[in-house]
């Protein structure tokens, strides 16, 4: 009985194939939707946490402002490099820490001009981004306590102003004043969230505060934790040392924030989750509506058959046969039309993750729950066209014209 079933709704599939083909449209959007969404959601999330842990494991950042959660109003008073030798040598587990400013600025050479982020800070920054040479050196104590005119740069600069040639030794004006290249740094790629990763010149805090801010303002303070050093207590004695040196009594509130690359990294995980699940909840609905095209197409296709399902009846086909080859037609229509979305969604997937410069997550999981809940529509929204098929009169429905 299943056979002859499946066989007839097979027949009858492909003797209006342009139709079946409508009707499985809703599914086939549908199906492919939820698992591009939720898939491309993923890939971002892991992008995103994969460029917070290339900062480097085990960070803390210091920023002026208010603390996050409740307290008082606070000004966003900058920091000094005093602080940063303060945190350097009285703090226990401290591996690195770096002062930071940084502006976006035009740079020039060669007749060539690029917009770039130049950022002041010291040699201890390369260690907590993690960054390589390509060519080139690092700088110098004297240059960094002098504040002498050298800087290192990215790749895109050296790309986008010097091309093939080697840039170490050359001269980069940089707003009013020209600083000479002292190294290149490995290039990093492109990030998930902001942007190039190479577009950046480097010079030491020193220089930046006298040749491009005009103050000794430090705006950051980046560090990196020793990983067998309790985080929860670094913290701690971070946030007594600043509010000693900023002079905070006991009732006002911290006029700083200190940031955790991990904390920031589960928070922006568990919101990209978050948006990834309503992203495939709101796909999800193109499921209902092509269940709706189902049953309606299923309804029409009763009217049509009126006849046959009559002849069938009457000639022994028991109701439940009749209900049993209307349930699989539908059911074969979702299930058709699921499998064509897990394969739009498969190859859209791919070309998305390329485009966006994620990483592609394959989620079998997904995949199944969305064919599954393919097929489920047809079963649910088939059953009624299918039980008033099997409802029928045979001897009206002979008669039907």
């Amino acid at each position: 009985m299943w056979g002859n079933a499946f066989l007839l709704a097979l027949r009858q599939i492909r003797r209006n194939p342009m139709r079946s083909l409508l009707t499985v449209l809703g599914i086939v959007i549908g199906v492919a939707a939820v698992i591009t969404m939720v898939t491309v959601g993923n890939g971002a999330t892991q992008a995103v946490r994969e460029q917070i842990e290339s900062l480097g494991s085990n960070q803390l950042m210091i920023r002026p402002g208010q603390r996050m959660g409740p307290g008082g109003a606070a000004g966003a008073i900058s920091f000094k490099l005093e602080d940063v030798d303060a945190i350097a040598n009285q703090i226990a587990g401290i591996r690195a820490v770096a002062p930071q400013r940084s502006t976006t600025m035009t740079v020039v050479a060669q007749g060539r001009n690029w917009s770039t982020q130049v950022i002041g800070s010291s040699n201890q920054y390369f260690i907590l981004d993690n960054r390589q040479l390509s060519a080139g050196r690092y700088f110098e104590v004297q240059e960094e306590t002098s504040g002498a005119a050298v800087c290192v740069i990215g790749t895109t600069i050296q790309k986008e102003i010097f091309g093939q040639v080697n840039p170490v030794g050359e001269m980069l004006r940089t707003g009013k004043f020209s600083c000479r290249i002292v190294g290149v740094l490995e290039s990093k790629g492109q990030a998930a969230i902001g942007g190039d990763q190479d577009d950046l010149v480097v010079m030491p805090i020193t220089t930046f505060q006298r040749r491009v801010s005009g103050n000794s303002r430090v705006s950051a303070i980046l560090i990196s934790v020793d990983s067998q050093i309790d985080r929860q207590m670094i913290t701690e004695s971070l946030r007594s040392l600043m509010r000693e040196r900023r002079s905070l009594s006991d009732t006002d509130a911290d006029n700083f924030m200190i940031l955790d690359t991990e904390e920031i990294a589960r928070r922006v995980s568990s919101t990209t989750e978050i948006m990834t699940m309503l992203l495939g909840a709101v796909a999800a609905v193109s499921l209902v509506v092509g269940g709706i095209g189902i049953m309606n197409i299923m309804l029409v296709s009763v009217t049509e058959r009126t006849r046959e399902i009559g002849v069938r009846l009457a000639i022994g086909a028991m109701a439940r046969e009749v209900l049993m080859q209307f349930l699989i037609e539908a059911v074969v229509l979702g299930a058709m039309g699921g499998m064509i979305g897990v394969l739009i969604a498969f190859v859209g997937s791919i070309v998305l993750s390329n485009l966006m410069n994620i990483p592609f997550i394959f989620n079998p999981g997904i995949n199944m729950i969305a064919f599954g809940f393919a097929a489920l529509t047809g079963i649910i929204f088939g059953y009624f066209p299918a039980r008033r098929a099997a409802q029928l009169d045979p001897i009206e429905a002979v008669r039907h014209e």
